[in-house]
């Protein structure tokens, strides 16, 4: 039996990235599978990792929730617009207070990489963008998805990370939103 997250980085409640959280869910819901959701909006935090890594600022209930969640789960689905080819500032600022030295990742003395913490276990970035696919991954190089898929998660030892970009959002139609509905929730049932 798997424990599938779906954490939600896009701070408005009636965003497409919302249905498409509950598109996965209602996948996930037809398996045997134990499901917990972040929707990174509703917590009570500060985002600011106001002392770097010099010093540790405490943890915010909900953030010792959420890394609870992060930590018992065996997939990971990252739910995330793509705003200036990168993510809300809201789940980086989530991310910088709960991908820390010790819960994530640890350093080792006299090494180059750390020691990576969250080994075992997959994730799949579901990214709406207004971006044509094309010009993203041509042009830009999909800076959104190297840093975070690279950057964070796979630094940490999350891994296979799939990626799942839908674009573009804004002029979209309702028949295409209700095809990625389907599409995603397809992926949820097979806890993709």
């Amino acid at each position: 039996m798997k424990h599938v997250l779906i954490i939600n980085g896009h701070p408005d409640k009636e965003s497409f990235n919302y249905a498409l959280s509950e598109a996965y869910k209602k996948g996930v819901n037809k398996t045997d599978s134990i499901l917990s959701q972040i929707n990174i909006a509703e917590l009570e935090f500060n985002p600011n990792l106001q002392f770097g890594y010099r010093k540790r600022t405490a943890l915010e209930p909900d953030l010792v929730d959420a890394i609870d969640k992060i930590k018992q789960a065996d997939h990971i689905v990252w739910v995330f617009p793509v705003w200036w080819y990168s993510y809300p500032a809201l789940m980086k600022g989530f991310i910088d207070r709960t991908f820390l030295p010790g819960i994530t990742y640890q350093l080792i003395d006299g090494k180059p990489f750390p020691e990576k913490l969250l080994k075992g276990k997959s994730a799949r970035l579901i990214i709406t963008a207004d971006t044509p696919k094309w010009y993203d991954f041509l042009i830009m190089k999909r800076p959104a998805i190297n840093q975070f898929k690279k950057g964070t998660l796979q630094f940490c030892g999350i891994n296979p990370v799939k990626v799942t970009y839908i674009s573009t959002i804004k002029s979209s139609s309702s028949v295409f939103r209700k095809k990625w509905l389907e599409k995603i929730a397809l992926l949820g049932e097979s806890i993709q």
